[in-house]
């Protein structure tokens, strides 16, 4: 989605109704990437909450009003990973043990958004932004603030690290199928 740069310019000298337009145009991405990083739509809730409470006080910072997604994704990102900081350091040991627990009993359980949970921070973002929001490597490395070669490998290793995780899942399945069961 192309943002109206003029939109931009309004919600920084104040316009709520510019800065409204702008984030009912990327509401959809920034669900789809919190999601991607996060689990739970309440986590999702408050992050995309979080991040345009703090995108709404600090636009006026913005430097060029044609990266206005990029800056918020980034605020999205750094969010998500914030509850994704507070949440490990909140659980307990047992607490893990019985998520894992739970998850391994659901029916229906989507095994590559299961996998994509699995990935490390870095990974995942990574994955995220390239498949489900369509960024190019260079979006990617503008947001994340890193280098193209470094989201190419990311992207890489996280590639190998879903096949494998995959593969696996799909192993699993088929011994407890056995040879002659669909």
């Amino acid at each position: 989605m192309v943002f109206s740069e003029n939109d931009v310019l309004l919600a920084q000298s104040g316009d709520q109704e510019a800065f409204m337009r702008l984030i009912n145009n990327c509401e959809n991405s920034l669900y789809r990437v919190a999601k991607g990083i996060l689990k739970g739509d309440m986590e999702c809730a408050d992050a995309i909450q979080e991040s345009l409470l703090k995108s709404y006080q600090s636009i006026s910072k913005l430097k060029n009003p044609h990266y206005f997604k990029t800056w918020l994704i980034r605020i999205l990102i750094n969010e998500c990973n914030d509850i994704l900081k507070k949440k490990k350091r909140n659980l307990p040991l047992k607490g893990v043990e019985s998520i894992v627990d739970q998850q391994s009993d659901k029916k229906g359980f989507d095994e590559l958004s299961a996998a994509i949970s699995e990935l490390n921070d870095k990974y995942r973002s990574v994955v995220v932004l390239f498949y489900f929001e369509e960024c190019s490597i260079k979006e990617i490395a503008e947001i994340l603030k890193i280098r193209e070669g470094t989201v190419k490998s990311r992207l890489n290793r996280a590639r190998s690290m879903l096949a494998t995780c995959l593969n696996e899942a799909n192993e699993e399945r088929g011994a407890e199928n056995g040879p002659f069961k669909n």
